[in-house]
């Protein structure tokens, strides 16, 4: 008797700027740099078979083949050093079908604090690369993710749903030409030398500022950046001597802990005399300390304050979102049945060994006859006989002893399997 493989469980889990705070994400964000051992640890666990992390400033989450999902659970509170009762109130659950949705529809943009972004895409795609490279990923994910990609693709060509994006970098200009009257009299600073960053000096060089000057960990990383927009470069230590010289200063590294204390922008207002500092903290565990944005004179906005000003700007793009759900749906029935076809795999290999096994016999059976001298015909005759009976003798079997009751069904079915003639 075949059993089906019921083991493909594909299980996603995680949380985000629509379950979570900035300050629930930034715990259980992965930094870059530990994420394939993070990755190793995970795999480690006896029901979790494969795996991938993504994690971004809007959200983390797990995709993995694991039978047992509470096992990948437990995992990600107990990597963070949190109780499941912390974590668990912000956590959403996908299986089998709502979690290939979920994938689809994060990498088309449609699940992203800016409808239709472009960047979680390129953020996906290297979650994968770093899965791949770690070894963590198999047969189910690495399908889950092809399909990922061809889908986000898809939508994009066949919708507008990217377009007129209002992206974070754009928000944050909005929200600083509210603070100050022009920003072609104010000094910008940029914390951090990555995509986000540059997207961000990207909108604000084209406001022309007085100055910009980019702080990096290492200064000499940021100079092609830099050079791009004639801005200047500074190592971050030596931040406190510049900060203060700066009215706009957006931030998004990826940095563990803050890299602006309070001690140290208390220090630089009262040189400024408590001329206003707007800040931005893209970053997610935060750049800057939370006490910052309690001081008079900071304006302090994190990524999910810009998140409400984007909102204001998505009408038009609303309208490509029923089109963009519809190929959505279509391709999460295309992979469910992929699965489900999948897990008939062990059975028709099982069904192909029992048909091979009989193949075998009749040809040792065979082979003895015809070195015995026996005439060729007869014997090739006796071998297909003896075949077609082995291989009908169990559906036969079958036909003749069923209770009336299943008679109907499992006629209907052979006739199928067998692609057997219709009665006249």
């Amino acid at each position: 008797m075949f059993a089906l493989d019921h083991s493909m469980q594909l299980f996603a889990f995680g949380i985000n700027h629509h379950t979570a705070p900035v300050s629930i994400r930034e715990r259980v964000a992965f930094a870059a740099e530990r994420m394939r051992d993070a990755l190793h640890d995970l795999t480690r666990q006896p029901q979790v078979k494969e795996a991938a992390i993504l994690s971004t400033c809007n959200r983390t989450e797990i995709y993995c083949h694991t039978p047992d999902p509470d096992a990948p659970v437990a995992w990600l509170s107990g990597y963070h050093q949190m109780s499941r009762a912390e974590v668990e109130p912000y956590l959403y659950r996908l299986p089998q079908g709502e979690a290939a949705r979920h994938a689809f529809r994060v990498a088309s943009g449609l699940d992203s604090m800016v409808l239709g972004e472009t960047q979680i895409l390129g953020q996906i795609k290297n979650a994968v690369k770093t899965a791949e490279e770690a070894g963590t990923l198999g047969l189910l994910l690495h399908k889950l993710f092809q399909r990922t990609f061809s889908v986000a693709k898809e939508v994009r060509t066949a919708t507008e749903i990217g377009a007129a994006s209002v992206s974070m970098a754009a928000a944050a200009v909005r929200m600083a030409e509210r603070i100050f009257p022009g920003i072609r009299e104010q000094n910008v600073l940029f914390i951090g030398a990555g995509e986000m960053i540059e997207l961000c000096m990207t909108h604000f060089a084209a406001q022309h500022p007085k100055r910009i000057l980019v702080a990096n960990r290492t200064a000499e990383r940021a100079r092609p950046l830099a050079d791009r927009f004639n801005a200047g470069v500074i190592a971050l230590a030596d931040l406190p001597e510049h900060l203060a010289h700066y009215d706009i200063i957006v931030t998004s590294t990826a940095s563990p802990l803050p890299i602006l204390g309070k001690g140290m922008v208390e220090s630089a207002l009262k040189l400024r005399r408590h001329k206003p500092f707007f800040m931005v903290d893209l970053a997610v565990p935060r750049d800057v300390e939370e006490e910052v944005g309690e001081l008079d004179d900071v304006f302090l906005y994190t990524v999910d304050d810009l998140g409400q000003v984007v909102r204001e700007g998505q009408d038009q793009r609303v309208a490509q979102v029923a089109q963009a759900e519809a190929i959505i749906e279509t391709s999460v029935q295309d992979f469910l049945h992929w699965m489900d076809t999948r897990e008939m795999v062990p059975m028709i290999r099982g069904l192909r060994d029992h048909a091979e096994r009989h193949r075998r016999h009749e040809i040792e059976r065979a082979r003895r006859l015809l070195e015995k001298g026996e005439n060729p015909e007869q014997v090739l005759e006796q071998m297909s006989r003896a075949l077609t009976n082995k291989l009908l003798h169990a559906p036969t079997h079958a036909l003749h002893h069923i209770s009336d009751d299943e008679r109907d069904s499992l006629a209907r079915l052979i006739s199928r399997i067998y692609d057997l003639p219709k009665e006249p």
